[in-house]
């Protein structure tokens, strides 16, 4: 080894700092003084120079000019009732002093985003975002202020739509994605209105595709992002890099409130049935609503033991539960055991992915679903359709002095009990809401009770909870709640 080679080494060591880098030295051998004989260069990856100053300048400046004006500010007011005094809510002093929780209104407000989507002012949003509003406005980009009127609030898709009136002015609008296309490591882009700062865009990937449990809901099939999304930007627009709109922002995966790089995504299909729903009514002039097909079965998700048990290769699907006689899958000649393993090639792992599957379909279409059972397989075609109102819709708000007064309740049928969010296999009659002063409340009722029987006679509609109850001055109620059975023994 030459003296100069040697003290360009000594050198590199100090300069970077005994410890950091070492070096091995080893005697010299012919092939240091014979280039022939020296091992080849590495091959290091080709760098590209950028040529021009397009390539330099990439952005996505001009998809934002043309998604921005098409996502508003939504501002939703409502007045609630709070204690002045939470002392007087401790049961103990009001039993010693008579003395009862003093009220006072309280207006409060939620602030949200939404997306126009068509130019008319049909506006898209999250249902949270609006919930319990009673007035609402929406501020453009350009921050001129229109009230609202809301077509439809859904909490089963926690979808809302909103209507402004433009006075025939065309408003931009942002157009909808397949959202079946989208694919884990797109790029995307989340817009809205974050913690009310103002209109903010933010940048990510598409980190996962058919995120089922995140929320309770039967309709809830997210995609998740990483792009940053706050609180505010609910309802606002996930979009693709070429503007379309490929879902609604929804949620974050938070522990301290704000973001962390999960965020979640109602994807647009989802999104365009409920507004196909709306859109419906609008031509009609009927109320607008939200008919989602369905398959007239229940389920759970296929685990390593049940694949085992069943004889199948791997796990995954759905393992059919129960089937409602004349449903979808009934018809379809689906029996209870077997498993649902795609729908129209695309695999489903839990009833959510099920139900988002059926719902982005239209009532009297088909779907292709591969059946399992054990080792053997075969695909049938169900023909969709609306979950039936059967008992027929009937309601009732229970007065008089009975333990239910004050409680509104309602035949279960399945459309009642998808709207509900209840088991669709659920029958009987169930409870809607409790009003707060009634009797009800303070036995503990609460919506989703189903009233199995008073007395030992067995509760099936509305018309049997009524006679029944005025008939006695003394209840024995048995109820249903989250599948079990609860007791309680009322005096008149």
């Amino acid at each position: 080894m030459t003296r100069k080679r040697l003290a360009m080494l000594v050198s590199a060591a100090v300069i970077f700092g005994a410890g950091v880098l070492s070096y091995a030295f080893v005697a010299p051998s012919a092939a240091d003084n014979n280039p022939s004989k020296l091992p080849p260069a590495p091959h290091l990856p080709v760098q590209i120079v950028p040529q021009s100053m397009s390539t330099v300048q990439l952005t996505f400046a001009q998809v934002v000019k043309r998604v921005a004006p098409a996502v508003v500010n939504v501002y939703a007011r409502s007045v609630v009732q709070a204690q002045v005094n939470p002392l007087f809510s401790d049961p103990l002093f009001q039993q010693f002093f008579g003395a009862t929780p003093e009220m006072r209104q309280r207006v409060q407000q939620s602030l949200g985003s939404g997306v126009i989507v068509r130019a008319d002012g049909l506006i898209v949003t999250n249902n949270h975002v609006v919930e319990g509003g009673t007035d609402i406005v929406v501020a453009l980009s350009d921050k001129r202020e229109f009230k609202a009127k809301v077509l439809l609030a859904d909490p089963r898709t926690d979808l809302a739509v909103l209507k402004i009136d433009t006075k025939g002015e065309h408003l931009a609008t942002v157009p909808f994605i397949d959202s079946d296309t989208v694919q884990v490591g797109d790029l995307v882009l989340a817009v809205g209105d974050p913690f009310g700062v103002g209109q903010t865009v933010t940048m990510g990937i598409v980190s996962a595709l058919a995120r089922t449990q995140i929320s309770a809901s039967d309709y809830q099939f997210f995609i998740q992002t990483d792009a940053a999304i706050n609180p505010g930007n609910s309802g606002g627009a996930l979009v693709t890099t070429d503007g379309k709109l490929a879902g609604i922002n929804t949620a974050i995966y938070s522990r301290s409130g704000g973001n962390i790089g999960i965020g979640f995504a109602i994807p647009a299909n989802l999104a365009r049935r409920v507004v196909e729903g709306v859109e419906g009514g609008l031509k009609t002039g009927a109320t607008a609503s939200v008919q989602l097909a369905w398959v007239g079965a229940s389920g759970q998700p296929v685990t390593s033991e049940i694949a085992a048990s069943l004889g199948l290769a791997r796990p995954g699907g759905v393992l059919v539960k129960e089937i409602y006689p004349g449903g979808p899958l009934s018809r379809a000649g689906v029996k209870i055991g077997e498993v649902v393993q795609s729908v129209d090639g695309v695999g489903v792992d839990d009833m959510q992915s099920l139900n988002y599957r059926t719902a982005t379909h239209r009532a009297g279409e088909s779907v292709k679903m591969h059946i399992a059972a054990g080792k053997s397989g075969r695909d049938v075609t169900v023909n969709l359709t609306l979950p039936p109102e059967t008992p027929p819709r009937e309601a009732a708000t229970i007065a008089g002095r009975n333990p239910l007064t004050g409680a509104r309740v309602e035949n279960v049928s399945p459309a009642t009990a998808i709207e509900l969010q209840m088991d669709v296999m659920a029958h009987g009659v169930a409870i809607v809401s409790v009003n707060s002063n009634g009797y009800a409340a303070n036995y503990g009722f609460q919506p989703g009770d189903i009233i199995r029987s008073i007395n030992g006679a067995a509760i099936n509609r509305v018309a049997d909870l009524v006679r029944v109850l005025n008939a006695s001055n003394r209840w024995e109620l048995v109820i249903e709640r989250g599948g079990r059975r609860l007791s309680l023994s009322v005096d008149g």
